[in-house]
């Protein structure tokens, strides 16, 4: 099958300064692709360049299988949706949706029936002759969706598009545009810093660092198993253990991460589970998480291990700040660390 979007090699340099460094990834039709990184990780300018906004130093860019790296943007079958909407102000929604038809002289009666038809799928066919200061940040971004899909293209790039919502509005969009992209099957490439986000919506997320990609799976296999301690820190939260904390625990000088919900917090009188890793601390702080708590401790061995607690559980006799702990975790639930990502 033929990828709706392939980089080979892909760098792109800026004078001194390289953004990407020997990108190389395939995009399958209809996927919801995510490049998940910190600011300047580079996933911004890898959308730019599958846009056509940008073009790359080396490498080639090809959607369905074509070398598009130098077509420019308007002559790719892509849309681009924005953070910050970009809508006209003096326009009504629906003619903000309909500007691209009205670009390519579709007639007027033409245009209405296809905003409509588009705002209709975002569930805002009612405020179609409103102003876009008239609407919720919520129905915005709606709008300017409903803009980029209008002509229908075959792959979508969204470049931060929740960032200037509150939370609430955030996880009602993320549901929406899963459900809608679902609904459209087209191929949706995802930018955004919030892990949360690409963990909930993305099939696959590569994870960005410093112009590459340092880990590029499914969300699940991301979580569970991280490659590096930048993926383990960055997906969701874990404790790295460095190689000499490690020998003195497993025995085995090498690098590993544990996620705090697969670490027991007991008192050293309890007993522990045949075949556990264990080690003792003192316990430095408890954190409320709402559903969990979060116990810090610092071990014998050195550093800080996180371990979460669920609320829900029976408190028991659990120590208070300053009493000594045990913490224990099953050796399968401590993944090996690797140095840094692959050659290319």
């Amino acid at each position: 099958m033929t990828a709706a979007i392939e980089l080979r090699g892909v760098g792109r340099r800026f004078g001194s300064v390289t953004a990407l460094e020997q990108v190389s990834l395939a995009v399958a039709p209809g996927e919801f692709f995510a490049l998940l990184g910190p600011s300047g990780s580079g996933k911004t300018t890898c959308l730019r360049l599958i846009a056509g906004f940008d073009r790359p130093t080396q490498g080639s860019v090809l959607l369905d299988g074509e070398d598009v790296t130098a077509t420019p943007p308007f002559e790719r079958n892509v849309n681009t949706v924005f953070q910050d909407y970009a809508l006209f102000p003096h326009m009504s929604v629906a003619d903000n949706v309909a500007y691209g038809l009205k670009v390519r002289g579709v007639p007027a009666t033409a245009r209405r029936r296809s905003a409509l038809e588009v705002l209709g799928l975002v569930q805002l066919e009612e405020l179609a002759d409103r102003r876009p200061g008239q609407l919720s940040g919520g129905q915005k971004q709606r709008v300017a969706l409903a803009r980029a899909l209008i002509n229908r293209p075959k792959v979508l790039l969204l470049d931060e598009p929740l960032g200037a919502l509150d939370l609430r509005l955030r996880e009602e969009m993320q549901t929406e545009l899963k459900t809608l992209q679902h609904r459209l099957g087209i191929t949706f490439v995802y930018v955004t810093h919030d892990q949360g986000e690409a963990l909930s919506m993305a099939d696959r997320i590569a994870v960005f660092r410093e112009g590459r990609i340092e880990q590029l799976d499914a969300p699940r296999v991301l979580y569970v198993r991280p490659r590096t301690a930048f993926v383990a820190r960055f997906v969701g939260s874990a404790n790295v253990v460095e190689a000499h904390v490690a020998a003195r625990l497993t025995g085995e000088a090498r690098p590993f991460a544990i996620r705090p919900e697969l670490i027991e917090v007991l008192v050293p009188a309890q007993p522990v589970r045949a075949g556990a890793i264990t080690c003792e601390g003192r316990l430095e702080d408890v954190q409320y998480h709402g559903a969990a708590s979060r116990w810090h401790v610092r071990i014998d061995a050195g550093p800080v291990l996180t371990a979460a607690r669920p609320e829900s559980e029976p408190a028991g006799q659990m120590p208070a700040a300053g009493d000594r702990v045990l913490l224990a975790w099953s050796p399968e639930s401590a993944v090996p660390l690797v140095e840094g990502p692959p050659i290319p």
